[in-house]
């Protein structure tokens, strides 16, 4: 797990593939992280993509492009609402505590 993260980190953009409805969407992320060796990523719970159909229909993509490689992979989201979990990745990503917080009741982990 830890080569795909350091993979995502490298490439510029994560392209996340969700549903909304009968609509693939694909958005840029820029969080990977591992935490007790599992892939996490991060967003808000505002966001569009916390509020697409993911939750009912859990199947994502996450591809990354980085000096002439992709690197594809593909699960189901599973929330970890645990404090631990959203404090590991904004430790790891220390640019997103300007505008998050574990206990902001908007931080969101996957």
């Amino acid at each position: 797990m830890e080569r795909v993260v350091n993979f995502f980190k490298r490439s510029r953009d994560i392209l996340f593939a969700t549903v909304e409805g009968d609509q693939p969407r694909v958005r840029p992320f820029g969080t990977a992280h591992v935490f007790e060796g599992k892939l996490y990523i991060q967003t808000g719970k505002v966001k569009d993509v916390s509020k697409t159909d993911s939750r009912k229909i859990p199947k994502v993509e996450i591809c990354a492009f980085k000096n002439g490689e992709w690197l594809r992979v593909a699960g189901e989201l599973v929330e970890d609402d645990r404090r631990e979990a959203r404090q590991s990745m904004l430790d790891a990503y220390p640019s997103l505590q300007n505008m998050y917080s574990a206990d902001d009741g908007n931080t969101e982990v996957f």
